[in-house]
């Protein structure tokens, strides 16, 4: 019995670190593509930027589509808030 339970052990392992080495490969072609992205990204900004666009307004605008709508309110109308009580208008 004691060597069935070890080939069971030593079959789970296997398995366990084929499963393994399956998760680690698609993690690392994720990270692959994630770096493909980023690269494709900086070339669509570098574009942008050579026709002129300010890119660091672009990044504001992207973050800004990405929140809800209440929130960015919320936040534009606390700034003013702020922005006025320092007599900033």
């Amino acid at each position: 019995m004691d060597d069935m339970t070890e080939d069971q052990a030593s079959a789970n392992y296997r398995v366990t670190a084929g499963e393994l080495r399956q998760f680690v490969e698609r993690i690392e072609r994720l990270d692959a593509e994630k770096k493909d992205l980023a690269e494709q990204q900086k070339e669509v900004m570098a574009e942008a930027k050579a026709r002129g666009y300010d890119t660091k307004v672009m990044r504001k605008v992207i973050a800004l589509r990405k929140r809800d709508k209440d929130d960015i309110a919320e936040e534009e109308a606390v700034l003013e808030m702020y922005k006025e009580a320092l007599g900033m208008n």
